[in-house]
């Protein structure tokens, strides 16, 4: 009997220990990329959702009334409301932390997976997750638009009218106001992602006679 206890405790520990560090994996690459959640965030998340899910299965079996699926689906609301408090929305309506939330999210599901036996799954998902965060990180960043918001200035309303007209069709949105006797003009830019911030910045402030206040 103590042996038939004892391989099953091996078993719940190499569960837990997956967990773990499989979480880590996930926090590692969010830590290394300078994310709000890293090792001990994913490495919480991964054991505790998998302690839940030992729970579910085994700590209740002796009961009449048994619903293993019941504490697994509050794991998942749960796990859902802690990602959402990574999300961050800045004053140029610029979102952040969706990634690092999602991931957070599926750290507990490999958790859960894990302590319900499908460790296997677990790796895989792991494995999943950081080639989507990693490899796929570096196509993301060269494919597409972003949006930002520039603000130039001028003492020249025709000369500020004409560097604007030399940014064409990546002008989405703009306002004119004047400041004394200083013309000031605030523009939504649609840019390609290939572009480097410093070559973008130097490309800004480039017209001549007018001047950059700020890019966001």
């Amino acid at each position: 009997m103590n042996l038939v206890f004892e391989k099953e405790l091996v078993q719940l520990i190499i569960r837990l220990a997956a967990a773990a560090i499989l979480g880590a994996a996930i926090g590692y690459e969010r830590e290394f990329r300078g994310k709000g959640a890293g090792v001990r965030t994913h490495m919480l998340v991964a054991i505790g959702a998998c302690l839940f899910m030992l729970i579910s299965k085994y700590g209740f079996a002796d009961a009449a009334r048994f619903d293993a699926a019941r504490v697994a689906a509050g794991v998942v609301s749960g796990i859902g409301f802690l990602g959402g408090g990574l999300i961050i929305k800045s004053k140029s309506n610029f979102i952040t932390g969706l990634t690092t939330a999602a991931g957070l999210w599926v750290t507990g599901a490999i958790g859960m997976g894990a302590g319900s036996g499908m460790v296997l799954m677990a790796v895989i998902c792991t494995a999943l997750v950081i080639i989507c965060m990693e490899i796929l990180n570096a196509c993301h960043f060269r494919l597409g638009y972003h949006q930002i918001t520039a603000v130039f200035s001028s003492d020249d309303q025709k000369v500020l009218e004409e560097a604007i007209q030399q940014l064409g069709k990546q002008v989405k949105h703009l306002s004119f106001s004047k400041q004394a006797e200083r013309y000031k003009v605030e523009t939504m830019l649609r840019i390609s992602k290939k572009e480097k911030p410093f070559e973008l910045l130097k490309r800004l402030s480039s017209f001549p006679g007018v001047q950059l206040e700020s890019v966001e």
